[in-house]
């Protein structure tokens, strides 16, 4: 089963961190994060007034609740060695503990293959991480995606507005996942 390591600006967008976390509730890949990754992303979730402080903490002990075997621990001394982007250091050094060979962010140029190689990990992009990820699983991808429509309670969406939403460029930006999910489908089932 492969697995990957979840960067904060993946976890940040609600429907691309539901539709990345309930792929990997399926049992189609394995999520790793660290504590610096959940920090930062619920940081920002608060302060662009996406969520309150004790909604933050929920979603944070919910996820590590789900996915237990996530959380990773990072070296001061490991991420000190890292080659990429400073500020993304801890992020590729969360990877190497994670042992994945998959890094899941929307912060392409802060990992470049030179300093990615050393460690036979490579950047992908959360929507060519789910796109590769439906190539290998297409039936398990939509029905992933039908069931997260409807666990929207506050908010109900049908399956099609899900997939409206995920494509979006100011959300999830999954345009090319989104295009093979409606492809794979007929008209009358959308």
């Amino acid at each position: 089963m492969p697995s990957a390591l979840l960067d904060a600006c993946v976890l940040f967008p609600m429907y691309l961190r539901d539709t990345l976390l309930s792929t990997a509730e399926a049992g189609l890949y394995v999520p790793y994060w660290s504590q610096n990754i959940l920090d930062e992303a619920m940081s920002n979730l608060i302060l662009k007034g996406k969520v309150s402080v004790e909604q933050a903490e929920n979603l944070q002990k919910a996820m590590k609740a789900t996915f237990p075997e996530a959380m990773v621990t990072v070296s001061a001394q490991l991420e000190a060695v890292m080659t990429n982007n400073p500020k993304d250091r801890h992020v590729l050094a969360a990877a190497v503990m994670a042992k994945t060979s998959i890094i899941v962010t929307h912060n392409l140029t802060d990992f470049d293959a030179n300093a990615l190689t050393p460690w036979k990990i490579k950047a992908f992009s959360p929507d060519d991480f789910l796109s590769h990820l439906f190539d290998d699983y297409p039936e398990e991808m939509v029905q992933v995606v039908r069931q997260q429509a409807q666990k929207y309670k506050k908010r109900p969406l049908t399956f099609t507005e899900l997939l409206s939403l995920l494509s979006k460029k100011d959300g999830a930006n999954l345009q090319q996942f989104v295009n093979k999910v409606i492809s794979s489908i007929s008209d009358d089932v959308v």
